[in-house]
């Protein structure tokens, strides 16, 4: 009898013995320790080890001796590797998505310490106002890799060039031109702090460091409106992407943002509780009067829509077309309408305090190492209803 199992991650020149201590699977028979293979083998790999979501978890509580979530510390204080400029703030960022990466929404968040990055599509005269104000501490202005992108960020910086954070954005950050653009960008704004993403694993973090990135976006196919994992079947469970990310980052003296996948203030925590130095929220800030979109009226009740910014909406409100040669991989929905982004923000950072307090955690900075996840089949009892 034989016992055959899926050929894996074989090279021409790796032996039978090394197969054998990876996590992968080999051609294996049952009468024999030794198989022949044919040398030019070259199939995909499988790796088993399991990888969480922040809806696998919760965290551990533990003994504490804060009084009460007034004691919680939620800034945090930076000087970033590649720019060596110092921020000091509420380490949470609105998605530079259209809908929520408003200029509406950076006043108002600024007012928490916490960072918008606008989007990329902003006329540079709406965007002089807001640089003449305590905001622009707490704004980044936003590209992608193209020549016009690039060219566009000149622009901003001749008219405005005291901004601080360049937020570079694109949808699959593991090409070559992609880190070729991070050295690029950081040659021509040594002084500037670059955020660039978005990628999921460990090496790619450490190269976009060393290319001149100071923090790196962490996600792909988390967010609430993007559906790259339906498209294209890439993505990374968030959680241990986080972690794996974070380590990374961190060992090369950079920093992450966890970007998507955040429902409620807890998944916020999580993030925190992860590794993440900064964690971007775009579906939990979307929907409110900061933010853009259509207002619409369905059943007597107000919504406002929000899409994925690779979707079919976004494409044709700035290209005119999807392309011939991509696919959407975002989608439209509506969103109720939620007021003021100001009592979603204190809901969030109220969360966050009560998470510190729980695990003993007197500052930010301390979460991730008061931090005991628990894997969990359920995450909220919904007798009578989804929590929200």
């Amino acid at each position: 009898m034989y016992n055959l199992f899926l050929i894996v991650g074989i090279h021409k020149k790796e032996s039978l013995n090394l197969v054998k201590n990876t996590t992968s699977y080999a051609l294996h028979f049952s009468d024999s320790s030794e198989v022949s293979l044919p040398e030019k083998i070259i199939i995909m790999r499988i790796e088993t080890e399991l990888k969480l979501d922040y809806k696998d978890v919760l965290f551990r509580p533990k003994r504490s001796v804060l009084q009460s979530r007034e004691e919680v510390d939620l800034t945090r204080k930076f000087t970033f590797k590649n720019s060596q400029q110092v921020w000091e703030g509420v380490p949470i960022m609105a998605s530079n998505m259209d809908t929520v990466g408003t200029v509406e929404m950076a006043k108002a968040l600024a007012q928490h310490k916490i960072i918008t990055c606008l989007h990329k599509f902003y006329p540079i005269d709406l965007l002089l106002p807001l640089f003449e104000t305590t905001a622009a501490e707490f704004t980044a202005v936003s590209c992608g890799i193209k020549d016009d992108d690039i060219n566009y960020l000149a622009k901003v910086h001749a008219a405005i060039p005291k901004f601080k954070f360049i937020c570079l954005d694109v949808a699959n950050g593991y090409t070559q031109r992609f880190a070729s653009v991070v050295a690029k960008l950081r040659d021509i704004y040594p002084d500037k702090v670059i955020i660039a993403g978005n990628v999921v694993t460990g090496e790619m973090v450490e190269e976009l460091i060393l290319r001149g990135a100071d923090i790196v976006k962490v996600g792909i196919g988390s967010g609430s409106v993007c559906t790259t994992r339906i498209q294209t079947g890439v993505g990374y469970p968030q959680l241990s992407a986080v972690i794996e990310c974070s380590d990374a980052a961190h060992g090369v003296g950079g920093q992450i943002i966890a970007d998507g996948g955040c429902v409620v203030p807890g998944d916020v925590a999580k993030a925190f509780g992860g590794g993440a130095d900064f964690v971007m929220l775009g579906g939990m800030l979307a929907g409110h009067e900061q933010s853009d979109g259509e207002l619409q009226t369905i059943n007597g009740e107000q919504y406002k829509v929000f899409y994925g910014m690779s979707s079919e909406t976004a494409m044709n409100k700035y290209y005119g077309e999807v392309a011939g040669y991509r696919s959407s991989e975002g989608k439209t929905v509506s969103v109720k309408y939620r007021g003021d982004v100001n009592n979603t923000i204190k809901s969030i950072l109220g969360g966050i305090r009560s998470t510190c307090t729980y695990i003993g955690a007197r500052t930010l900075k301390d979460v991730s190492k008061c931090t005991t996840f628990i894997r969990v089949s359920q995450q909220s009892n919904e007798v009578f209803g989804k929590n929200s």
